[in-house]
């Protein structure tokens, strides 16, 4: 299994997921970490320069398919679509208070990270 989390640095977790510079990924196997890697995000609508009005749900393809080798998405904060098109496209979301990637990723193998859905920002971008 792959965890996807939005990070800036690889080690802390981003407050806006759709900003964040990358994804650290985490490979478990047998409730481990068995290495991690980076993405840098060349994907998100923020990250290419689009600021929209409001969003729509192709918009969010691109981050879908830049992922679509994780189950399990975490950060700190991102927009309700993006949130519930990651949760319709099959993946486990987590938007969490905690802000150390490693720590997010050790609660989720526990079994005890929990989804914060209040840090969700039903926002419009101006």
């Amino acid at each position: 299994m792959k965890i996807a989390v939005a990070s800036d640095d690889g080690k802390t977790i981003s407050s806006h997921f759709g900003r964040t510079r990358g994804f650290a990924i985490f490979d478990i196997e047998d409730d481990k970490i068995k290495g991690s890697d980076y993405r840098d995000n060349t994907f998100t609508g923020h990250a290419m320069g689009m600021v929209q009005e409001h969003h729509s749900h192709n918009h969010h393809s691109l981050i879908i398919e830049a992922l679509s080798d994780c189950t399990v998405v975490i950060s700190h904060g991102m927009g309700r679509m993006l949130y519930d098109d990651l949760k319709s496209a099959g993946m486990e979301v987590f938007v969490t208070d905690e802000t150390d990637a490693g720590r997010a990723v050790a609660l989720f193998i526990a079994d005890k990270l929990t989804d914060n859905p209040g840090l969700v920002d039903d926002h419009r971008h101006r």
